[in-house]
């Protein structure tokens, strides 16, 4: 079997990789071709070091462990050891609101104690529990859930910034089933999320008497988890492993079914013939390859909006920061009069993120709300930020190193009715057979999402499904 994988993302690589390690282990012969448009692999995981010792992350900037998916993918790779977990100081989150950071409570009496919620938004919060489930099987936004279950100001100070921080979207607009199923699914299966804590922490106490392994019930689950050198280390390592059947500076201009499989148009002029192709393209470049053939499903694809995102790296001196720094970084709660969605303090998650006595601070402007800033020019971002941590952290001294990257389609977003239009997709995809799709765009946008969907791609490839 030949198999083309359109893209050399990670989700275009780990596919490959799963692909090649199955086909090992039931000694079935494949073909593979990894085609790469740019002349490099990783998408956007990228890791840079600048000059002056600060180590940037162009995208994400690590994996939560808690998701057995990356962490298998380094162990195949032989590069679980490298890997490197956040500093425990890192597990201390905060909200900007009201003027002032907030931290965010991680128990029942830090969360009686925060002044990020006011006493009638706790009452609020609390009547939860007595709040019947909503038994409607129409797709809710997740802003409407948590108005009708939480609140207004649990929306806005606690579930919009991490919304900002994950996604760097709308809650308004976005699919609760598609964002957060987990969410979903404990309303239906338990009434409420109060009432799903309860159950889950007595059944927790009664398995950890029985002498069985507990996971952790807090969320996100798991620990931040990267590299040394940067999660650039991931796909380098992909792309070492895969070799000669990774090819970069390969863009493909036309895809089309042909009488057995389909056939490939590249960029130089070659025409390649191939049983299977998957691509882990952005849900645009796979509308523009579709549509000579299926429009209905280039139609679906361009469908799924992109939010833009820029990110600007500050490093300074550490002596002229007054605040502690002992922690993850902040999020900015809504209404937000600012650019920013939040800052990281990415020197204090990971070590070797800057030159000893620096501090490195990553901060992402823009977002869906803001689309406006991507028009921005280096110089209003980096002041922009500078003015939107003067104002949360209290940091007037100038950086010593400053740098942007931008991204105009960063994050895909799900708003509701993503559901039904991966049902859609799935049936055109199913009229061409040995077309696959996999990616960021369909079933989670984190990296343990994207490696997990690799996986099904693969098997889906081994068994003749879609």
């Amino acid at each position: 079997m030949r198999v083309v994988i359109i893209g050399g993302g990670i989700s275009g690589l780990a596919t490959a990789f799963l692909l090649q390690q199955q086909a090992q282990e039931q000694g079935r012969s494949i073909a593979l071709q990894v085609l790469e448009a740019e002349p490099r692999v990783g998408g956007k995981i990228r890791s840079l070091l600048s000059e002056k010792g600060y180590l940037c992350e162009w995208g994400p900037n690590g994996f939560l462990d808690g998701k057995p998916a990356t962490l298998d993918l380094c162990r195949r790779l032989q590069i679980a050891e490298q890997l490197m977990r956040s500093d425990d100081n890192a597990r201390r989150r905060f909200i900007y609101a009201e003027n002032r950071l907030h931290q965010v409570p991680e128990n029942a009496g830090a969360f009686l104690r925060t002044g990020l919620l006011t006493p009638a938004a706790k009452m609020r919060m609390a009547a939860e529990v007595f709040i019947p489930p909503r038994r409607s099987e129409e797709d809710e936004s997740l802003a409407d859930f948590c108005r009708r279950r939480l609140g207004r100001q649990a929306l806005d100070r606690l579930v919009a910034p991490m919304v900002s921080g994950i996604f760097a979207g709308d809650p308004e607009s976005m699919s609760l089933a598609s964002c957060f199923p987990r969410i979903r699914q404990l309303e239906t299966d338990y009434g409420g999320l109060f009432r799903a804590m309860f159950r889950l922490a007595r059944r927790r106490r009664a398995e950890k008497r029985a002498g069985k392994a507990v996971a952790s019930a807090s969320g996100p689950a798991g620990v931040l988890t990267s590299f040394a050198d940067g999660l650039q280390r991931l796909p380098d390592r992909l792309q070492q492993v895969l070799g000669e059947q990774v090819e970069v500076c390969a863009p493909v201009l036309a895809l089309e079914p042909a009488a057995s499989g389909f056939a490939l148009h590249l960029g130089d002029g070659r025409r390649l013939q191939a049983d299977a192709v998957v691509s882990a393209l952005p849900a645009y470049d796979f509308a523009d390859l579709v549509q000579v053939f299926d429009q209905p499903m280039a139609d679906l694809l361009r469908e799924i909006p992109y939010a833009s995102l820029q990110v600007v790296c500050l490093g300074f001196e550490r002596r002229h920061i007054a605040h502690d720094l002992n922690g993850f970084g902040f999020l900015m709660a809504h209404p937000n009069p600012l650019p920013m969605l939040g800052t990281l303090w990415d020197s204090s998650i990971f070590s070797r993120r800057a030159p000893e006595g620096r501090v490195l601070l990553r901060s992402m402007l823009g977002g869906a709300s803001r689309p406006q800033v991507a028009d921005w020019d280096d110089d209003t971002l980096v002041q922009e930020t500078r003015s939107a941590l003067r104002q949360t952290m209290g940091i007037a001294a100038a950086p010593e190193f400053a740098c942007v990257f931008r991204h105009r389609r960063a994050i895909p977003q799900y708003p509701t009715g993503h559901g039904r239009r991966l049902q859609e997709l799935r049936h055109r995809t199913g009229l061409y057979p040995g077309l696959h799709f996999t990616g960021n765009a369909f079933f989670g946008i984190g990296l343990n999402d994207c490696v997990s969907a690799a996986q099904a791609t693969a098997d889906a490839l081994f068994s003749g499904g879609s």
